[in-house]
């Protein structure tokens, strides 16, 4: 759209007959414009956006990831929770972030958040390993055949 209200304005449209054209507002026509006569194409592309600066300051970001890799290794089981993660950084840190945020916070530090099925502390390999050798009706070497 801003290489369309380029070309527009070199077609001698007005840049209030442009935005009215491409339904925008004029402003926007006239940041285009002036960034396309001062940087060529380069000033048509899209800035990146800082957005608002961490409450967490990098040592706490690095706390926090050390608190999440600690607790995920511990033989109790380690499963954590978003309000989990929402509730330390409040604690630790008298911060409050949203639920929505934290995930964010999550994936800047290098973690996905997949959950699986925490280990429970009296878990027993071997009833899990006779578990797995019982029959399925999909294993095709324990079906029956019909009888004639």
């Amino acid at each position: 759209m801003r290489l369309l209200a380029v070309s527009l304005f070199y077609d001698g449209n007005s840049r209030t007959d442009i935005a009215k054209r491409l339904n925008t507002a004029r402003s926007s026509v006239n940041k285009w414009v002036s960034s396309y006569l001062e940087h060529g194409l380069d000033g048509l592309d899209n800035k990146p956006i800082q957005g608002r600066p961490s409450r967490l300051q990098p040592q706490q970001l690095e706390q926090l990831s050390e608190f999440i890799k600690r607790t995920n290794t511990e033989l109790r089981g380690g499963r954590l929770t978003g309000e989990d993660i929402v509730h330390y950084i409040h604690t630790e840190f008298g911060v409050h972030y949203h639920l929505n945020h934290v995930y964010k916070i999550l994936k800047q530090l290098g973690f996905s958040w997949i959950t699986s099925r925490s280990k429970h502390p009296k878990q027993s390999l071997q009833s899990q390993d006779a578990f797995k050798k019982l029959p399925t009706g999909n294993d095709p070497s324990h079906t029956r055949t019909p009888s004639s």
